[in-house]
Formats: structure tokens, sequence, C-alpha cells
């Protein structure tokens, strides 16, 4: 199988789903003249042209209420946040328009929309350029939070976000889109709400999402290395949650720990450990731990971040708790 890049996956599933559909589009800041700020949307404006692949002003507010308009209208648009720092100046619009308008009208308007671009930490960019806002807009009802964690279900969340009906938030990371992996060139979709077992194990579960995926990955094999057996689930999209792979995992382990670039209070975290006690709680064999962000905002400092940031060593001891080695 051919391996690209993560941003070449995401510019396949625009490309393909711009050519099977004329009504939909891309519209942003530089994702046209400049190719896109990280290169996703490059050579598109010269296939699709200026009414397909729109370049805005640094105006999220202005040209996200436009998209859902246009969305409301019968229009397929993708709006892409060169980092969703940004998509706070626009949230007004994202929570109370394009999230709220199918219940608001009765089921006569709906907001097909896809508003995607890089989340989180990306190295030394400080306190207001890196934070994860995942579990903020799994909060609200009517959206949908899709966060892939390598190139293969880049492209195929992303097809199918953009086929939904409901408006969805695509989260990646500044940090991968060079990052490589295998995809294939038939056509395929990958559905939303539907969680993937990257590594069967038995001793313990570690759940997590997105750029964080590598650090869970990480530890699980250093852990394999003491003959712990662990079983690392994706979950892929953070609204709906894949609740069922979840359960039926820790009735198999008896052990959870969850991984995530968030702050705790209020986290994706705090949510999977709800359900998890209150539907399994017989099965578990220790606390569930939670492996997040400090509850501070991002230093800019290296060794600041790589103390605020989760880790394996973190992920590793949190495991060895649960399973009671010291």
């Amino acid at each position: 199988m051919r391996v690209i890049e993560f941003r070449e996956a995401l510019r396949e599933a625009l490309s393909e789903e711009m050519r099977r559909d004329p009504n939909v589009f891309l519209i942003g800041e530089e994702v046209a003249e400049y190719n896109g700020a990280y290169k996703v949307s490059k050579g598109m404006l010269a296939e699709f042209g200026e009414k397909r692949v729109i370049d805005t002003p640094i105006a999220e507010l202005g040209f996200t209420g436009i998209s859902i308009g246009a969305a409301m209208n019968g229009l397929r648009p993708v709006v892409e946040f060169m980092t969703f720092n940004f998509s706070l100046v626009a949230i007004d619009q994202i929570i109370n328009s394009a999230a709220k308008i199918l219940s608001m009208s009765g089921g006569q308007y709906s907001a097909p929309i896809v508003f995607r671009g890089a989340t989180a930490s990306a190295g030394m960019l400080s306190s207001q350029h890196s934070q994860a806002f995942e579990n903020w807009y799994a909060n609200c009802p009517g959206l949908k939070v899709v966060v892939p964690s390598n190139c293969y279900d880049a492209k195929g969340l992303l097809k199918t976000a953009i086929r939904d009906n409901d408006p969805v938030i695509f989260m990646e990371s500044e940090q991968m889109y060079g990052d490589k992996g295998e995809v294939p060139e038939e056509e395929y979709l990958i559905p939303l709400g539907v969680a993937d077992i990257k590594k069967p194990g038995s001793d313990v579960t570690i759940v997590s999402f997105g750029k964080i995926m590598k650090v869970a990955l990480a530890a699980a094999a250093e852990l394999e290395k003491e003959s712990i057996s662990v079983e690392v689930i994706d979950l892929r999209t953070v609204r709906p949650i894949d609740y069922d792979t979840i359960i039926e995992s820790v009735k198999k382990t008896n052990r959870l720990v969850i991984v995530e670039e968030a702050w705790p209070l209020g986290s994706i975290s705090s949510e999977i450990t709800f359900n998890v006690q209150k539907n399994a709680f017989d099965h578990l064999d220790a606390p569930i731990r939670r492996v997040t962000c400090a509850d501070v905002p991002l230093p800019y400092a290296p060794t600041l971040i790589e103390a605020s940031l989760p880790n394996a060593k973190r992920v590793i001891q949190a495991v060895k708790d649960v399973m009671y080695r010291s």
C-alpha cells in the first residue's frame, strides 16, 4: 500500500468530495493562493477555481457565519481555521447557529458543514496558541467532533464528515501534517462514533485520541517489555463516543487509563470515567486513572512544556498504579 503524508490524506479527501459533489467548497484564511497554512489545500485552487476554494479576510466570525448560511441553503462548506484557537472568535456562530438550527427550525433547516483545522500544542507557541478544545465542542448537542490520529483515519473520517448532514468539528494536529502512513488508493469511508482498537491486550486498557495516541502507543510498547499487555483504543470521535468498545475492553482487562491533551476539569476523560464506573463498576479492579495536561495555561519554555503535557513516562506510571506495581 502507498505511503502519503497526513496533509496529503486530508487533501485527497477534500478533493475527492469536491469532485463528487459540486456543492462542497473550501473557505478560510490562505486556503487558496497560499495553498493553505499547512499546505493541505495545495493545488486545489488551480483545479476547482476561486468560487470553490475561497480566501477570506482575517475574520473568523464573518466567514463562519457566511458558511453556515450557505449550508442552510443547500451547500456543503468546509471551513478551515488556521488553528482552533482562532475558532473562539467564531464560537457564537458555531454553537448558537450551526449546532442549533436543526432543532430551532423544527427540522426545516440543517447545516451540513465541516469546521476543520489544527488543535492543541505544536511546540513553543505558548498559552494562546496551544489549547485543546475537543471537550468544549463535544459538550454541545448538535455537533459531532472528530479527532483523527493517523493518515488512514484522517482521510476516511473527513470524507464521512463532509457527507454528514450535521455540523462536524474536525480537529487535526499541527505536529501531524508531515506524518506519513498507509492510505489505500481506492475510496473508503470510516463511520463516525466507532472507536478502533489499535493494539489488543489483556492486562490494562488505555484510551486516547488524536496526536496523543502516539504517547499511548509508545507507553504500551515500553510496558510490553515488562510483560504488561496493554489494549490501546483510539476513540477517533469524541462526540459521539463509542462507550461500548471501551466497556467491553474494561470487562476484559479490568483496568483503565485515559490519556488526553486537555485540562483535567470537565474533560473527555472525565466523561468516560463516569460512564465506565456507571456501566462497568463491578469489572474494575482499580480506580480509573487519567493522564491530562497540567491545570495551567501552557508555558513557552520547552522544559515547562514537557512538564505540562502528557508523556509516555506519566502513562507508564499510571498503568503501573492501576496494576499496583511500584
